[in-house]
């Protein structure tokens, strides 16, 4: 009999203590995306708008609990936009990341469950997010999961110095 360990987990919401292993988290996903040279956040930021009264942010975070170890192996960082199609709000998922070693064993699929069911619970016409178009191992895991890629829309961006000329002019 082939006997496998699945290690405890459970999802939490994040709170302001734990500040320094979201952003060692979000840094580890910067670097699996390879933008880790546009990383410019900071502690102070996430504090103002994940927990101040600017708030505008919830992450939640998975945690292993074992008899060996308390540890972060994922989190997941998400707001609310609105539909002017549906009427309702959407859930948006800005990131998600699992600890490559804690891959396969559930832990993004509770995540996102446990956003399925927030989404439900505040009313919500849909969840969305964004994959980067080289991530195939994450465009098989949501397709898996019943999500499907919008070809037809494209994401545009305006940055700082953007943003700055168009409110001048």
């Amino acid at each position: 009999m082939n006997i496998r360990f699945m290690p405890r987990f459970h999802i939490r919401e994040a709170k302001e203590n734990d500040i320094d292993i979201v952003f060692e988290m979000v840094k580890k996903l910067a670097k699996y995306e390879k933008l880790l040279d546009t990383f410019e956040a900071t502690k102070e930021q996430y504090i103002r708008y994940g927990w101040g009264k600017e708030s505008i942010f919830k992450i939640l975070i998975a945690e292993l609990n074992n008899l060996v170890e308390s540890k972060v192996v994922g989190i997941a960082l998400f707001y609310y936009t609105f539909s002017t199609f549906t009427g309702r709000p959407t859930l948006w998922l800005e990131d998600i990341f699992v600890l490559e070693e804690y891959r396969g064993k559930g832990i993004g699929t509770d995540i996102l469950k446990q956003l399925a069911q927030t989404a439900l619970e505040k009313g919500c016409g849909r969840m969305e997010w964004t994959v980067l178009d080289w991530n195939k191992p994450s465009w098989d895991f949501y397709i898996n999961l019943g999500a499907k890629p919008m070809s037809d829309w494209t994401t545009f961006r305006l940055t700082v110095p953007e943003i700055q000329k168009l409110a001048e002019t």
